[in-house]
């Protein structure tokens, strides 16, 4: 079957942005400064996690996973849509196709996973306190940080798997921006009801337990920070979990906007403005949430900026 897959079609065709046909030039700068934006701040918050021995805990330690999590999911699929626009020509060969499924699904379910892991910290830190130290001590976060990683692969080769025994009897177009299951299942004309089932397990698995570990984290957290009686501490207590909030909010919304379809569908320019959001713009938005909110990560910065202008006034002396 995968076979004759790949002799009935070749390539395929990206319908996502077939409504700007003029537009392309400032869609490949837009998208060019978006991506050139991720790299940057993803890259910044990595290496200063790496630089900054206060910020060598478990929090950051998941923190600097989160960040080489969104250069690689930006890394999937902006590059191949930037050459489409110079090519103009919006087209990914099959074997393209399903490399880049395999790792944006891979790198997506890793960030669902590790968002629960970071719950699970902010609640061990605010409320158990005392046993904080044994509940994430370094062994353990480097077991959870690389458990959600095999988590999300494991998910990803099932489907990129099963989506290479589709036949698309010689169907090609695909109404999306990059290659996922759900555009692939649209146009396949083979009997997907395996496919169709095993989006819907993984998607309670990949996404429904995440979201509802998150969200009873967050009840035990909001109790504990009630409790406590200086208006101080509660703020202290709530800036710790603001920024990672937030991130949630974002991840998850657009994932359920993108995945979760209405009966009728969505229009291409929904579609794409949704997938756009989903794997584009959200791993733009994370490091600006995280320096901007965060007072560790932005003192961190600025000694960073300091130890950068005394090198630089130094070396101009000598």
């Amino acid at each position: 079957m995968g076979i004759r897959n790949q002799t009935q079609v070749v390539e395929f065709v990206f319908l996502g942005f077939s409504g700007i046909p003029n537009g392309h030039t400032y869609l490949f700068l837009a998208f060019l400064a978006i991506y050139l934006v991720t790299l940057l701040g993803n890259l910044m918050i990595f290496v200063m996690i790496q630089l900054d021995s206060s910020l060598h805990t478990p929090m950051y330690y998941f923190l600097s996973h989160l960040s080489c999590l969104d250069i690689c999911i930006s890394s999937v699929t902006v590059p191949k849509i930037l050459v489409n626009f110079l090519r103009q020509r919006q087209t990914i060969s099959y074997n393209q196709c399903m490399t880049q499924m395999f790792f944006l699904i891979s790198f997506t379910g890793v960030e669902g996973g590790l968002l629960a892991v970071m719950a699970y910290d902010r609640y061990a830190a605010i409320c158990k306190p005392l046993h904080y130290s044994h509940l994430i001590n370094a062994k353990v976060s480097t077991l959870l940080a690389y458990a959600t990683w095999l988590w999300g692969f494991v998910d990803s080769a099932i489907h990129t798997t099963l989506s290479s025994m589709l036949d698309f009897c010689g169907v090609n177009q695909i109404p999306h921006i990059f290659c996922d299951v759900p555009p692939l299942l649209k146009i396949s004309c083979s009997d997907a009801h395996i496919n169709e089932m095993t989006v819907r397990i993984a998607s309670f698995f990949m996404a429904g337990v995440p979201s509802l570990f998150i969200i009873l984290s967050y009840v035990f957290i909001l109790s504990s920070i009630l409790k406590i009686r200086s208006t101080t501490g509660k703020g202290k207590a709530f800036s710790t979990c603001a920024s990672h909030l937030i991130v949630v909010i974002i991840y998850f919304g657009n994932a359920l906007l993108n995945y979760n379809h209405p009966s009728g569908g969505y229009s291409l320019a929904t579609e794409t403005f949704f997938s756009t959001m989903y794997c584009i713009i959200t791993p733009m938005l994370n490091p600006l949430i995280y320096s901007l909110r965060n007072k560790e990560v932005k003192g961190a910065l600025n000694k960073a900026v300091e130890s950068w202008k005394k090198s630089k006034h130094v070396h101009s002396i000598s």
